[in-house]
């Protein structure tokens, strides 16, 4: 997701950092996403302000607010069964 080198910057910002100055500086760059892209700036003004200690704060501020272009398919377990009255159940069956 961050192969565009945005990794490496929010790596070598200078921390503390807020989350309007990581807008402003990195805020045009764009992420690819499995279903689609965002910018830097999309992903975190879903955040509320937040001041960053550490580049890992940072990157895990932008992989937990990436939108769901970021996954797959929504709603999709291979792990659990969907749960009773979730909208992606399937429609029931009557045999």
């Amino acid at each position: 997701m961050l192969l565009n080198g945005t990794g490496d910057v929010i790596d070598d910002h200078e921390y503390p950092a807020t989350t309007e100055e990581m807008i402003e500086q990195y805020g045009d760059r764009t992420l690819e996403l499995p279903n689609g892209s965002e910018t830097v700036a999309d992903v975190l003004a879903r955040l509320e302000s937040e001041t960053f200690e550490s580049p890992e704060e940072a990157r895990f501020a932008v992989y937990g607010a990436v939108s769901d272009k970021a996954i797959g398919r929504v709603g999709y377990s291979d792990r659990d069964p969907t749960p009773v009255g979730s909208p992606y159940a399937p429609d029931a069956v009557s045999f």
